[in-house]
């Protein structure tokens, strides 16, 4: 039996934070930075005077106002109306109201401001899933389940007249942006695993979690191990490197259930960097070393050098030595040389990232 396994960082289906849109990465780690300091103070147990200026002024350097209708925010407060609010104030004229004495005397939480992808984009995006045409697809970047289903049926299904994927899964990780890892499949998915630390490590090493999904193919397991490390926008490299150790933990233990394991995902960061060691310490076997590939090296932008390679799909030796060809979908990619001519800018492109897929024989 032939099947097609596939990895894709979506780049969100329908939509996605502003700052994404920025197209300068000093401006998207400075929104992010603010971003993070903001929910940190907001998590305080106890709210400080200098607490309450610092909220005060992040807030206002993002464009925040009671109305939320700014148009320009990139970051918001979420929270009901009534008694159990942070801010009081009219316009720009916010303060934080006296009787909010820390993160229990208020209901609501900070978001970053989120806009419609391009009509075009969604397009785009449907174009490459069509293109790969893969059994089984790990959606990187994705809102949530709702948004895969209705992705899946409305666009997939509704405007490229492809057959619709009868099984998907996304269950919320700890990333509070909503760019989820899911999965589309036309085998069943009988089990998974989501892998929640405990508070500090969810929120300070593991915002992004690694979920494991069983897939049945004909009565035998396969474990497909889903990944979206840690952005190198602000840093990120110690995060990154315990991230690396802990999936090889993970890959370590799911062989103990199969022999045909995948570990796929925007690994973010090259070959031989120190987060990839501890996978490559291991015996997984990345697809495009396997003798069928040829083309150039890279997954991400221009892809043409391994410094552009950041997506993976790596098999265990069982599964890598059932592989008969290893193909790279870039025509999504605005900066790739020869994009699908619906590719006329970054503004419509599918994604910066390419999908990685393999076809095995079964």
């Amino acid at each position: 039996m032939s099947i097609r396994i596939a990895t894709f960082n979506c780049e969100n289906l329908f939509r996605r934070p502003i700052v994404f849109s920025a197209g300068n990465d000093p401006v998207h780690n400075a929104v992010l930075e603010d971003f993070r300091k903001l929910v940190e103070i907001l998590d305080h147990h106890t709210y400080t005077a200098d607490d309450k200026t610092k909220i005060i002024e992040l807030l206002k350097k993002h464009s925040v106002d009671v109305s939320q209708e700014i148009s320009t925010q990139t970051i918001l407060v979420n929270e009901p109306r009534g008694q159990a609010r942070l801010l009081k104030g009219e316009g720009r004229n916010i303060e934080v109201r006296a009787e909010v004495t820390g993160r229990s005397a208020w209901v609501g939480w900070a978001e970053l401001a989120k806009g419609d992808l391009s009509w075009d984009a969604v397009k785009n995006t449907a174009r490459v899933i069509a293109e790969v045409n893969a059994d089984i697809l790990l959606t990187v970047e994705v809102e949530d389940r709702l948004t895969l289903h209705r992705f899946n049926r409305q666009v997939l299904a509704g405007q490229f007249d492809a057959e619709p994927y009868p099984f998907n899964m996304l269950i919320d990780g700890n990333d509070i942006r909503g760019i989820d890892v899911g999965l589309f499949s036309r085998h069943p998915i009988t089990s998974i695993r989501s892998h929640i630390f405990d508070k500090k490590d969810s929120r300070e090493i593991f915002s992004r979690d690694c979920p494991e999904f069983e897939i049945d193919i004909d009565g035998e397991p396969l474990w497909l191990l889903g990944n979206h490390f840690k952005s190198k926008l602000g840093g990120g490299a110690d995060k990154r490197k315990l991230q690396g150790e802990r999936v090889a933990q993970l890959y370590r233990a799911a062989l103990e259930r199969s022999a045909h394991v995948v570990v796929a995902g925007d690994l973010n960061d090259t070959p031989g960097s120190p987060p990839l060691t501890f996978l490559e310490a291991t015996s997984l076997k990345d697809a495009m070393t396997h003798d069928s590939y040829e083309g150039p090296p890279g997954t991400h932008g221009k892809c043409t050098s391994h410094n552009d390679k950041i997506d993976y799909l790596m098999f265990s030796p069982q599964l890598f030595a059932k592989v008969d060809t290893v193909e790279v979908e870039r025509r999504g990619i605005f900066e790739f040389g020869t994009p699908f001519d619906t590719v006329t800018g970054p503004g419509n492109q599918a994604s910066d990232h390419a999908a990685v897929v393999a076809e095995l024989d079964l």
